[in-house]
């Protein structure tokens, strides 16, 4: 019989946003980071400490962006965060007064503020303010795979034809993954999962062994083998390729049956930080009037005041529909399987998942890896493995040409090419064809010249980041991610006219260089034609 695998792929990224003035009290963009390191990071490292120290063999892939991991470095930020929770702890207090007549909210307010204060804990002393280095050491141990993704996470099927960009986003982000983490790994995650034929090469050419696709990849192409996506298969190049579950993350986020909506669940949008009068917040918001997350939510999705307990009964069951949905299907692949054919199974998660939009989504991931634990000596058990352990078949396995899709919008990245954002393309675009078109003309310059080379590189990624679409499209600070859009896109100019007119204001070189300090080792020429 045949094992059943089941690999768990978690992705978090994030744009570079980095808004560093230590003369505002918060900043509703850098919330963004902020609330994901309270909500999943933190958490998530929390739960990884948990279980190794109960001796659970729990195996999770895990897709940590270089930009999210360059910020998450970022010492002002770091020092940051941790004002970040002191207002929030201190907003704690207050609310605790305001609440001491009801009962059942004053719960909620202590859990919360709890919360807030164990994280403080967790983040200075038991993880040093590093939470990369925290991530590393689970790697280490082999509980983790850290699989490394783009450079700035950029939909690549829109560079298609540019095999400089290509090689940029490719080589700068494997180059970003292992500084972070001493290692590039054996895997490229696609952001988005946008697959291009063009692809194929571009990472096999930096001895990456495996990717990530959508379902429709394989089982539109016109050789998909008849284990589907039970079973990786390779390219003409041999790069090894694991197709996504197709129910997986939507079994968490389908607005009538996911998992998150279960109304027993805390509502993540009714935030006090919205709902509560502006002089109420007076002291939290200080100067500035945005309305933005405190972390205080008392009510659960059926609007009634949140119940913990029920709520963990709740992810129980989840937990338990979620394996067993799986397992099930793992059974039934198995059986049709050839002897000695493993059944595997993959399935990705945004981050973003697991604690931001679904508050128990950490305790749900939990009882599902200890559910496959505790039925690991069962006949019918299923396990947890890592797609770098299911790569010894790499030239054996049958070939096929995918079919170029992806999982953004409805299969095709349509959302980060709509009537909200699609005028940002025709500038990244030009300023991609122009900065590989410098790498011709000055292939070996060295010291002004070159760091002014290297700013434009650096600015030209950063334009070409799929957050900054994404975030028109949802909505989701959508000024400020034009803006940024803008800026990066300008800055490329100024750079490409200086080069022109032999001239160069060493004064807004150094300033953009400090405000952009992602990438400090990049060079120009990682947009050069290879030879």
């Amino acid at each position: 019989m045949s094992d059943k695998k089941l690999i768990i792929v978690i992705t978090a990224e994030q744009g570079y946003i980095r808004n560093q003035k230590t003369d505002e009290g918060f900043s509703a963009q850098n919330d963004i980071l902020f609330g994901a390191i309270t909500d999943t990071y933190i958490p998530l490292l929390n739960l990884f400490t948990k279980l190794s120290g109960e001796n659970i063999p729990f195996k999770v892939g895990l897709v940590l962006s270089p930009v999210l991991c360059t910020l998450l470095s970022d010492e002002v930020l770091q020092d940051q965060y941790i004002n970040y929770l002191d207002r929030r702890i201190a907003l704690g207090d207050v609310e605790l007064e305001r609440n001491k007549n009801d009962t059942a909210v004053l719960d909620q307010v202590r859990n919360c503020l709890a919360k807030l204060q164990k994280t403080r804990l967790d983040f200075t002393d038991r993880y040093q303010k590093n939470l990369v280095a925290a991530f590393k050491d689970f790697a280490e141990r082999d509980y983790v795979e850290l699989i490394a993704t783009a450079a700035t996470y950029a939909y690549l099927p829109h560079y298609a034809d540019l095999k400089e960009a290509l090689n940029a986003q490719v080589e700068t982000g494997i180059r970003a993954q292992k500084n972070f983490f001493e290692e590039s790994g054996d895997g490229f995650y696609l952001p988005y999962l946008g697959w291009a034929n063009e692809l194929e090469s571009v990472i096999r050419s930096y001895n990456m062994n495996y990717t990530i696709v959508d379902t429709k990849a394989l089982l539109f192409s016109k050789d998909c083998p008849s284990t589907g996506i039970f079973s990786p298969v390779r390219t003409n190049r041999s790069l090894v390729i694991f197709a996504k579950d197709n129910e997986t993350p939507q079994d968490i986020t389908d607005k009538d049956t996911g998992f998150a909506c279960n109304p027993a669940y805390r509502n993540q949008n009714e935030d006090i930080g919205f709902s509560l009068e502006g002089a109420e917040l007076e002291n939290f918001l200080g100067n500035s009037r945005i309305r933005i997350q405190t972390g205080y939510k008392y009510t659960a999705n059926d609007s009634k005041v949140y119940d913990a307990k029920k709520a963990r009964e709740q992810v129980k069951k989840d937990a338990l529909a979620f394996y067993s949905s799986k397992k099930e299907k793992l059974n039934k692949a198995s059986a049709l399987m050839e002897e000695g054919q493993d059944a595997i199974l993959t399935c990705t998660i945004p981050a973003e998942l697991l604690g931001q939009t679904w508050f128990e989504g950490i305790d749900w991931l939990e009882e599902v890896i200890r559910l496959v634990f505790s039925e690991s000596k069962q006949e019918e058990k299923i396990s947890l493995s890592l797609c770098r352990e299911n790569l010894e078949k790499q030239f054996s396995l049958p070939k096929t040409t995918l079919y170029p899709c992806g999982e953004s919008g409805s299969g095709y990245g349509e959302d980060l090419l709509d009537s909200s954002n699609s005028y940002m393309y025709r500038y990244v675009r030009t300023a991609t064809e122009r900065v590989i078109d410098l790498t011709e003309r000055f292939p070996s310059e060295t010291g002004l010249k070159a760091r002014l080379l290297d700013t434009g590189a650096k600015e030209v990624l950063l334009a070409q980041s799929g957050d900054w679409p994404s975030m028109i499209h949802e909505q989701k600070l959508p000024n400020f991610a034009a803006e940024s859009f803008k800026k990066h896109i300008l800055s490329f100019t100024t750079v490409f006219d200086s080069l022109a007119s032999n001239t160069v204001s060493t004064e807004w070189l150094t300033n953009i260089e400090r405000e952009h300090s992602i990438f400090p080792w990049l060079t120009y020429r990682v947009f050069s034609r290879k030879k």
